[in-house]
């Protein structure tokens, strides 16, 4: 072999192994997407996943096919996902309790290291809640008149969840906290958000933090009083409610994100041309509709970079809120 082919067959070399990943972008994707959802189909998480996945049908003439597969805390889907062939094929749409709380409370459940072995694409929606109280029988309209009646009736008030180290359970108990020590009693429901509406309704349970498209109709009618949301800013449909921030709690309360994740490993381009058609799919007026009908504010990242940014605040969040409010977890 004469020396000077010895530079050119180096060059040839190279343009194959970094060029891969971009020739692979050029035609990602050239077959269905499946992507894991953690929930049952019906939820919010899958609605969102279905939402995204006509769009993204639409634009890349690819099934956007999703999977259902529920359990333990969402530990079951983020690892099958994780554990995928790193190459834009199979995904998963999580949300704040799969992909922030369980990868800080049940990280000894792990069989990968999460915060290594996932990466975000982009965040999705957030989900606006109120902070409610049930018409039957209690008397505060106001945050302030809650705190006053917690004070002067310790333990008296309880408050639902959708189950214990939920992020309506944390919310509720860090408010407690930062509301002055309230001495206010979990009521866990296993039936869902839909249980303890029907626990709000009944007055088996006198307040909770409710997503509001689930609650919405109960407001108008006047079944359940909402005393704050937790939003960016007021919503327009109830101007008369107070954002927590406005009540003078920033940081409590949870707008329930739903983001887009992949495996570790996927190439750079790959992902750059997943980022690409999701945030165009959020960005088509149907895309708009269904979710503003829903309630659900759309809220993709900035970039991949950004969307790193982003889940890693959100880590450093939920260890913050884990650490300052001690709730009993069975590990």
């Amino acid at each position: 072999m004469k020396l000077y082919r010895l530079p050119v067959m180096l060059a040839t070399a190279l343009a194959v192994v970094f060029g891969g990943g971009a020739a692979n972008a050029q035609k990602y994707p050239d077959r269905p997407v499946k992507v894991i959802v953690p929930y049952a189909p019906g939820g919010a998480t899958d609605i969102v996943a279905r939402i995204i996945g006509d769009e993204f049908s639409k634009i890349t003439g690819q099934g956007f096919v999703v999977l259902n597969k529920p359990g333990a805390f969402g530990l079951i889907a983020i690892e099958e996902m994780a554990k995928a062939a790193p190459d834009g094929y199979t995904l998963m749409v999580g949300n704040v309790s799969t992909n922030a709380i369980t990868p800080v409370i049940y990280a000894k459940k792990f069989t990968i290291n999460y915060e290594k072995d996932v990466v975000p694409v982009t965040r999705l929606v957030d989900v606006p809640a109120f902070l409610m109280v049930t018409s039957k029988n209690f008397a505060p309209k106001t945050v302030p008149e809650l705190i006053t009646y917690a004070k002067s009736h310790p333990g008296d008030i309880r408050y639902g969840t959708v189950g214990v180290g939920s992020y309506p359970h944390y919310d509720m108990a860090y408010f407690a906290k930062r509301a002055g020590n309230l001495d206010m009693v979990a009521f866990p429901n296993k039936a869902g958000a839909a249980g303890v509406i029907q626990d709000m309704l009944r007055g088996d349970v006198q307040a909770a933090f409710l997503n509001v498209a689930s609650t919405a109709g109960f407001v108008k009618s006047g079944q359940m009083r909402a005393l704050a949301v937790v939003n960016h800013t007021r919503l327009s449909d109830y101007p008369d409610i107070p954002t927590m921030q406005e009540v003078g709690y920033p940081d409590v309360g949870t707008l329930a994100w739903q983001a887009l994740f992949a495996p570790a490993g996927t190439p750079k381009p790959v992902l750059e041309a997943l980022y690409k058609a999701v945030t165009k799919a959020m960005e088509s007026p149907a895309t708009k509709e269904k979710f503003g009908k829903q309630h659900f504010n759309i809220v993709p990242n900035k970039s991949l970079a950004d969307a790193k940014s982003w889940l890693g605040s959100e880590m450093k969040h939920w260890k913050t809120i884990t650490q300052t409010v001690k709730l009993d977890i069975k590990q």
